[in-house]
């Protein structure tokens, strides 16, 4: 394979690996504040639980805790551990290719 080839398979796994970083950082950080009881009426505090929901969307309230905050740190925990390994397992594979 050529170094040119190589060098934007390189790239392109580590856009692929900041992506999912950045997916994992938004959901945690929505975890935090909730665990902190944030201002939801700040515009930053709404934006982030409006991205981290919506990212989120298919494990949110996927287990039945009595406890929201258990709730809360299962279902946007799990997006973030999924997108983390999902996506640095992809950039991998590209990085190999």
């Amino acid at each position: 394979m050529s170094p040119r080839y190589r060098t934007g398979a390189h790239q392109a796994g580590t856009v692929i690996a900041i992506v999912a970083d950045v997916m994992a950082l938004i959901l945690g950080l929505w975890i935090l504040m909730y665990l902190l009881d944030a201002n939801r009426a700040n515009d930053f505090v709404q934006f982030v639980h409006d991205v981290a929901r919506w990212l989120a969307g298919w494990s949110h309230d996927l287990f039945t805790f009595d406890e929201e905050w258990a709730r809360v740190v299962a279902g946007y925990g799990l997006a973030a551990v999924v997108y983390l390994f999902v996506g640095h397992a992809i950039a991998n594979r590209v990085h190999r290719h």
